[in-house]
C-alpha cells in the first residue's frame, strides 16, 4: 500500500503531478491541503506548472487557535508563503477552519482531492491519538509531543500554541481521494505501523486503510 520513492525531490513531483492532474481535470476541484516541512517540494513544482487556479476553492487542515493570521508561524502565513501568492487563486476560494466548515465543505459536494501528512504519533491534521472517527471540525488540545515537535518552528516552546482548529476524522475521510505523503526515516515506523499494522483510534492515520481511493508515498 505504501510507494517508496528514491528521494524526497521525487516524491514532491509526482505528488504535485497528481494535484495537477486532478485541478486540469476538473478546473473546479475541491482541495483539502495540509501545511508542515514535508508539502514544500509539492508546493513549489504546483507553483511551476503554471495552471489556472481560478476557479479551484481550498480547504485548509487546521490552524492554530491564538494566533493571529499575520503571524509569521501561522498556516494562513504558511498557505501565502509557499503557495497561494504564487498563483491565481481567489481571497473567497481560500478556506480555514472555522465553526461552520463542515457545512461549507459538504455545500460545495465535498472535497475532490486531500493531501495529508503524517505525525510522529500517527495524527492527521491535529486529529491526535484518541480521536473519533467520527469527528467532524472543531477545536482541539495539542499533545505535548506534536508541541514538542512544532516547537523547532518557534523561538521558543512557549510560544508554541496549545490549541488548535482541525479538519475531523469523518471530514477527511470522506474525501473523494487521499494522498498521504511522509519523509524521512523517522517517519517510516509510525507510517508502517499505520499503513501495515492493525487499525487503531491510537493510530489516527491507521482509520485511512478503509478508504476506497488513498494512495500512502514514502521518501527516506
Amino acid at each position: 500500500m505504501i510507494t517508496i520513492f528514491e528521494n524526497y525531490e521525487q516524491m514532491s513531483e509526482y505528488t504535485a503531478s497528481l494535484v495537477a492532474e486532478e485541478i486540469t481535470n476538473n478546473p473546479k476541484s475541491r482541495l483539502g491541503l495540509p501545511t508542515g516541512s514535508t508539502p514544500i517540494g509539492m508546493y513549489k513544482n504546483l507553483i511551476q506548472f503554471g495552471l489556472d487556479w481560478s476557479n479551484v476553492e481550498t480547504y485548509n487542515l487546521d490552524e492554530y487557535e491564538g494566533i493571529s493570521h499575520s503571524h509569521p508561524e501561522s498556516y494562513h502565513m504558511y498557505m501565502n508563503k509557499n503557495l497561494f501568492l504564487h498563483v491565481n487563486l481567489k481571497k473567497e476560494n481560500i478556506h480555514f477552519p472555522d465553526d461552520q466548515y463542515d457545512k461549507t465543505i459538504s455545500g460545495f459536494g465535498g472535497l475532490d482531492l486531500t493531501i495529508l501528512g503524517i505525525g510522529h504519533n500517527g495524527h492527521i491534521a491535529f486529529n491526535e491519538p484518541g480521536s473519533s472517527v467520527t469527528s467532524r471540525t472543531r477545536k482541539v488540545k495539542l499533545t505535548e509531543e506534536t508541541i514538542n515537535a512544532n516547537s523547532r518552528f518557534f523561538d521558543s516552546i512557549n510560544e508554541v500554541p496549545k490549541k488548535a482548529f482541525t479538519m475531523g476524522m469523518k471530514t477527511i475521510r470522506e474525501s473523494k481521494k487521499i494522498i498521504l505523503i511522509a519523509n524521512g526515516q523517522d517517519k517510516w515506523d509510525i507510517l508502517n505501523e499505520c499503513f501495515n499494522g492493525e487499525l487503531s483510534k491510537d493510530r489516527p492515520a491507521s482509520i485511512l486503510q478503509t478508504h476506497p481511493n488513498i494512495q500512502v508515498f514514502y521518501a527516506g
